[in-house]
């Protein structure tokens, strides 16, 4: 149940960008795997999320971390065979990680933590929050930008 959650071996060098919501993270992924030719990860969270919010209206709440998590992990395993030269991640478990910290009261599940340490990198980009705000139907806090950034670099 838990190899969900889990890297598959790769050949490829696997870089991430981190940090807080509306930094760029998505942007400067996409270009750095246009720039190399080579497989961007997007964020599985966004689509799950937006279908949600679509749906029913809510939130992200603390029971849609592992399906997200297990959504990127299997999106990162299947990208990753698609490439031996770099693959760019718009995000990672240790992400999630630090928002679950961040919005569940400093708690974050243990199988989500266990994979989120585990699983390794080679780079990680851990993005400012110097880009301008952009507002959408998930993003949620804005005047909080300093704080989730603090919470990032002490993670990485």
């Amino acid at each position: 149940m838990e190899e969900k959650y889990k890297q598959q071996h790769s050949k490829c060098i696997k870089i991430v960008l981190f940090g807080p919501e509306s930094t760029g993270e998505t942007t400067l992924s996409r270009q750095l795997a246009r720039h190399y030719n080579s497989v961007w990860v997007p964020e599985y969270a966004r689509d799950y999320l937006q279908n949600k919010w679509n749906n029913e209206r809510k939130t992200c709440e603390a029971e849609d971390l592992l399906p997200i998590a297990e959504g990127q992990m299997k999106l990162e395993n299947e990208l990753s065979q698609k490439t031996d030269s770099i693959l760019i991640c718009d995000t990672d478990l240790l992400e999630t990680k630090v928002y679950s910290e961040a919005y569940y009261l400093g708690c974050c599940n243990p199988i989500l933590e266990k994979f989120a340490l585990e699983n390794t990198y080679d780079l990680y980009f851990l993005t400012y929050i110097d880009t301008p705000w952009e507002a959408d139907d998930l993003r949620d806090k804005p005047n909080e930008r300093k704080k989730m950034f603090e919470a990032f670099l002490k993670m990485n």
